[in-house]
């Protein structure tokens, strides 16, 4: 089951003022941004660039993290994408309460796991 519709409109005004607050200046924007979207119970954050060998205007993404809410436990289980293109649970905090808490990880990214 699917996050509500209120819930879901929630966590885009949290999630979108944290990702304005980190998004890089805007004169480097063409070449670097980072964007988010909810699917399901996951929120999944990520860079946006530019394809290198693509036509012009064409991006790819790059996962920078991923919270799956696990609506039993009331919880956010909190993941990395590693070398091997996996997600990965973060093994410092597994798991969070709130999508708040997963979002002062990420901004932190105290081990590099995330943004590198």
């Amino acid at each position: 089951m699917a996050i509500s519709e209120f819930e879901t409109k929630r966590l885009e005004k949290v999630i979108g003022s944290f990702i304005e607050k980190h998004r890089p200046p805007p004169h480097i924007r063409a070449e670097l941004d980072l964007a988010f979207r909810i699917n399901g119970q996951s929120v999944e954050i990520f860079e946006v660039r530019p394809r290198w060998r693509g036509e012009p205007g064409e991006t790819m993404e790059h996962p920078v993290a991923k919270a799956t809410y696990v609506k039993t436990q009331a919880l956010w289980k909190v993941f990395w994408m590693r070398a091997d293109l996996k997600w990965h649970s973060y093994p410092p905090m597994p798991r969070v309460g709130t999508i708040e808490k997963f979002l002062a990880l990420v901004g932190e990214d105290k081990h590099a796991c995330f943004f590198g």
